[in-house]
């Protein structure tokens, strides 16, 4: 890497690692909530019937299998989701949002949004913010 890939890069894994561990610190002090359950939480929030195949929101928060499965088991003691058995698979199981956790996400929701918004958001202009959505897409995209 030249000078200024490694500026760009190191700036983006910095970057990235400051702004989850002040999420993170946001939704701890304020709701009791780590970042990693906010996102599990919002993904089954916006998932139709507020459920997910669990390989599936392993795959879509960024876990592995064995990561995603503490973190359910966890927020399965919670009361904040359930799991159920995946009636054409035997092995597989479904992570269900329960009334407690939509009502736990509802309260955090505020909290992490302003967060969002003054450590990242307000920082760039409509524009510059457009141009990033397009870099995450082209980053994403299938190869």
């Amino acid at each position: 890497m030249d000078g200024i890939e490694s500026v760009a890069w190191r700036g983006f894994l910095k970057a990235h690692a400051v702004l989850q561990k002040e999420l993170d610190a946001v939704l701890e002090a304020d709701h009791r909530l780590p970042l990693s359950s906010y996102v599990v939480l919002h993904e089954l929030a916006d998932a139709p019937k507020r459920r997910m195949r669990m390989r599936d929101l392993a795959e879509s928060v960024g876990l592995s299998r064995s990561g995603l499965s503490r973190l359910v088991d966890r927020l399965e003691r919670d009361e904040l989701i359930k799991r159920e058995p995946c009636p054409d698979d035997a092995r597989g199981a479904y992570a269900v949002l329960t009334r407690r956790g939509l009502r736990r996400l509802e309260q955090a929701r505020p909290a992490h949004l302003a967060a969002v918004r003054k450590r990242f958001l307000a920082h760039f202009s409509a524009d510059e913010l457009k141009q990033l959505a397009g870099f995450w897409d082209r980053l994403l995209a299938p190869e």
